[in-house]
């Protein structure tokens, strides 16, 4: 699709106001058009006259009665409504761009977002969609305004003297190559400033995110470096963007300044000559200012459409991103589900041309059950769960939740039975309350509650400035990493889901907050399915079967007696935990 047509999409639901403005603008233009006429009539028909003065300053009063009626009490509202339609149409087409492609966002996959930085993407969605407002205020509004004012007083100047008249447009021929040469490089180097300024919000982006990391690190001085780097470079590309813009102004200006010469010389020329009236050639050189302006404008439109098209085009890249997973056409709701879930020999690689991350995993999870999948960092445990609520599409093989192939139902059913508790899970800002209500926005107060003494979170947050209203910054800022986990915790409580996934939820904790949150997370486990990624193999010793991955295969299976019992590789790295954590007390204690 191309990027116009998409464009014209967004245009089409207000295309009875485009036209009620257009209208309104015809009429707005239009009036400047007669006051040249008033002029020619003023000079020729009363002040050069040869009239008795009472006749003059009658006919005079009426023109300048009839003039006033039409320039200050019908031009007021028509200019008012003219400016608010065109402001109106512009800002809700650009609230119906952003919105649909933030829909757009939310359906693209996570390897969407691996593979593109956040503050391009943030670029395109907020700079590029407001530089495309042009496309309708210039190209579907002004444009042809300016061509309506062009073409009346055209038609005016014909009509009073064709000689002149070829005379005064005799360097249109001029604007036309000046244009069509000139907009093309524009263009490119318009789009050259669009990359080098998403290019800073990217940086900037990451690094007010990261600036702990600057700062424990003194980075300051070598991260302001940095950054100068792409600010340098965006300078550049915008100052070549000014300086094109300047040489095409300064070329249309002179070219535009040669007409009244023309006109002045043969015009003056004619009046001395007796064949032409001094009203007439005042009002032919009006008339020529309403040529040239809406030229001037349509000159000025070119770089302004230019620009919005370069943005439109970035827009329309971020539009045209495939969606990696999709629900099938006779995909089903996935409804009373018990939670038995079956790898069937599935593969799995996050490119075509890279290895595979998971090989051949055959692996059946009943239903209540706890399974924990242990092994060395980079084995392939959190892409094996990330295929549960289908982040990502399996490559061969099948996953099935209580014999239903996961690709056969709706995904957003699929994951309303999955709720998941990560190692580093995202708070948003805003409140507490907020936060635990993403869990299920519509759960009254008392659940809300309830959810939070099952997570252990209810005591301090009631001791919080603010109880469930206190605001915990971007990212949860304010709160310790056990206050926001069980935050986290409780949104999973209330989402009451079949299918529990708990991505190392503990790992990065303080024993006290462990203590807590491992409390919490064995009632959150109770009647559930429950799949564990373990880095402290201590704390899994009780589940009812343990898998060890390693390169995307599974070598290990068993409780844990079992598998201590098979002195194999789980049984090694048990020992080898322990045998660090004996070291660390031994260091403790002395």
């Amino acid at each position: 699709m191309s990027s116009l047509k998409l464009y014209s999409k967004f245009v089409k639901p207000y295309w009875k106001l485009v036209i009620i403005t257009l209208i309104i603008g015809i009429i707005k233009f239009g009036i400047p058009l007669t006051l040249p006429l008033i002029m020619k009539y003023s000079l020729d028909s009363i002040l050069l006259a040869k009239i008795p003065l009472s006749d003059k300053i009658m006919h005079l009063t009426y023109v300048i009665s009839i003039a006033s009626v039409l320039f200050i009490i019908i031009r007021f509202p028509i200019e008012y409504y003219r400016q608010y339609f065109a402001q109106e149409i512009t800002s809700r087409i650009l609230y119906d761009i952003r919105d649909r492609l933030y829909g757009h966002l939310q359906k693209l996959s996570l390897r969407f977002y691996q593979n593109n930085k956040t503050g391009e993407i943030i670029s395109r969605v907020m700079n590029d969609v407001e530089q495309t407002k042009n496309l309708v205020e210039t190209g579907m509004m002004n444009i042809w305004l300016d061509m309506f004012t062009l073409t009346i007083a055209l038609g005016f100047m014909f009509t009073m003297n064709v000689k002149l008249t070829f005379m005064a447009i005799a360097i249109l021929p001029l604007y036309a190559i000046s244009v069509k040469t000139l907009y093309k490089r524009l263009k490119l180097l318009t789009k050259q400033r669009s990359q080098s300024l998403a290019d800073v919000q990217s940086y900037l982006h990451e690094r007010l995110a990261g600036i702990p990391v600057v700062k424990s690190f003194t980075l300051e001085e070598y991260d302001q470096n940095q950054f100068d780097k792409r600010n340098k470079n965006f300078l550049t590309k915008a100052m070549a963007v000014a300086q094109w813009n300047a040489l095409t102004n300064a070329i249309i200006n002179t070219l535009t300044d040669i007409a009244p010469l023309l006109v002045i010389a043969y015009g003056g020329y004619k009046v001395i000559k007796g064949e032409l009236t001094l009203g007439t050639f005042v009002a032919f050189f009006g008339y020529l200012n309403n040529i040239y302006s809406p030229l001037r404008r349509l000159v000025n439109s070119s770089t302004l459409l230019t620009q919005a098209t370069a943005s439109l085009d970035r827009v329309l890249e971020l539009w045209n991103q495939p969606y990696d997973v999709l629900d099938q056409p006779s995909a089903k709701k996935l409804t009373n589900v018990n939670g038995e879930i079956e790898f069937k020999n599935v593969w799995f690689r996050y490119d075509k041309n890279s290895d595979y991350i998971l090989k051949d995993i055959n692996l059946t999870i009943s239903f209540g059950r706890t399974v924990a999948l242990v092994g060395m960092s980079g084995g392939g445990k959190s892409s094996l769960i990330s295929l549960i609520p289908r982040f990502y599409n399996i490559e061969k093989g099948s996953i099935t939740i209580d014999n239903m192939n996961i690709c056969d139902v709706t995904q957003q059913s699929l994951r309303g039975h999955i709720g998941m508790v990560l190692q580093d899970n995202i708070l948003f800002s805003g409140t507490i309350r907020e936060n635990i209500l993403l869990g299920n926005p519509s759960a009254s107060e008392e659940d809300m509650i309830k959810s939070a003494i099952a997570a252990n979170a209810h005591d301090f947050i009631l001791n919080l400035p603010n109880g469930y209203d206190t605001e915990i910054g971007e990212k949860g800022v304010k709160l310790s990493g056990g206050q926001k986990q069980r935050i986290a915790i409780a949104r999973v409580f209330l989402k009451n889901p079949k299918i529990l996934i708990l991505d190392e939820a503990t790992s990065a904790l303080d024993l006290e907050s462990e203590a807590l949150i491992q409390d919490s997370l064995d009632k959150l486990a109770k009647n559930r399915t429950t799949i564990i990624i373990a880095h402290r193999l201590s704390t899994i010793t009780n589940v009812d079967q343990i898998i060890f991955i390693k390169d995307g295969e599974i070598l290990e299976h068993g409780t844990h007696e079992e598998l201590m019992n098979k002195k194999g590789l789980y049984e090694q790295l048990f020992n080898i935990q322990n045998l660090d954590k004996g070291k660390n007390e031994f260091v403790l204690e002395h």
